[in-house]
């Protein structure tokens, strides 16, 4: 960084370039591509809102890809704020025009995360997992940190038609010390072989197409389209003991056993009462008094 380099100068930090929008177009927006125009902006407050206030103004179609450098007010689920330092990593949100019946876009943003994923694991080699809903972890050694997330909103366009904004965030290069929250990480300190945004870019965008067209060829059939099976085995919530705090602030105890049709995770509490959850934030649990404070489904 150089004195006269403003705190957000796309150089002020020369470890974090920008990305190179000129070159990811030529790479990804292409005849038979499903990415029809792909934007880099330096910053906005929220790139889902953004796309999603020009396809409810019949300003945008299926295939736009909208991406920060930045984002001043990025939201996750359940309202929550999204961080971190310009550059850092990638803030993306997509347009998708899903043609299956609507009671299965559900499964949208769960295969958002096995499309992350996937692109993860196979170009940056690191290990990569789910949990339920859609939060992107990686594992190093016995630890599993965040490092981003998916989002997923129904918006409604002109003529009555409906739409989804798909948004994604990665934490790529963040540091140890701008951690936003405890549990937090980045494929940088999990010691990723690709940290390069661009290439991480491609390789998510050229995943999502690739799920996206599977689960739009099988009519939004999670089991057809190989989604179920695929998030069914990257999923590390599975299996564990989980507390499901719900809307309400109602809590729910159990097992985590299953992923139904609707894409909800299944809770098996005592006396083998199993109840899905479709909202909520999950929390694995290790075995000790911690289980205690949560309520077995059906109590």
């Amino acid at each position: 960084m150089t004195p006269n380099d403003p705190p957000d100068s796309p150089w002020s930090d020369l470890e974090r370039p920008p990305l190179n929008a000129a070159s990811l177009r030529r790479a990804l927006v292409r005849p038979a591509s499903l990415w029809t125009s792909l934007e880099v902006v330096d910053s906005t407050g929220s790139t889902n809102t953004d796309l999603a206030a020009r396809a409810v103004r019949g300003e945008a179609r299926e295939g736009e890809v909208l991406v920060a450098e930045r984002q001043t007010a990025g939201r996750g689920r359940l309202e929550r704020t999204w961080t971190a330092p310009a550059r850092s990593g990638l803030f993306l949100s997509v347009l998708l025009a899903p043609t299956a019946p609507a009671d299965r876009w559900s499964w949208l943003p769960l295969l958002a995360g096995v499309a992350t994923a996937s692109a993860l694991s196979r170009t940056a080699g690191a290990d990569v997992v789910l949990k339920w809903p859609n939060d992107v972890l990686v594992r190093s050694g016995d630890e599993e940190r965040k490092i981003g997330g998916v989002l997923s909103e129904r918006v409604e366009r002109p003529g009555g038609s409906a739409a989804v904004v798909l948004g994604i965030g990665l934490n790529a290069t963040l540091r140890e010390e701008e951690l936003p929250v405890p549990g937090a990480g980045s494929l940088a300190l999990a010691g990723a072989r690709v940290t390069d945004r661009d290439t991480l870019l491609r390789a998510v965008l050229r995943s999502v197409e690739e799920w996206y067209g599977r689960w739009r060829e099988a009519v939004g059939d999670p089991e057809a389209s190989g989604v179920r099976e695929a998030y069914t085995s990257g999923c590390v919530t599975l299996g564990r003991r989980v507390r499901a705090v719900l809307p309400g602030e109602r809590e729910l105890l159990g097992e985590a056993v299953a992923v139904d049709d609707a894409g909800r995770l299944v809770l098996a509490g005592g006396e083998g009462v199993q109840q899905p959850v479709g909202a909520g934030d999950i929390v694995h649990l290790r075995p000790g008094p911690e289980e205690a404070r949560g309520r077995s489904p059906g109590e």
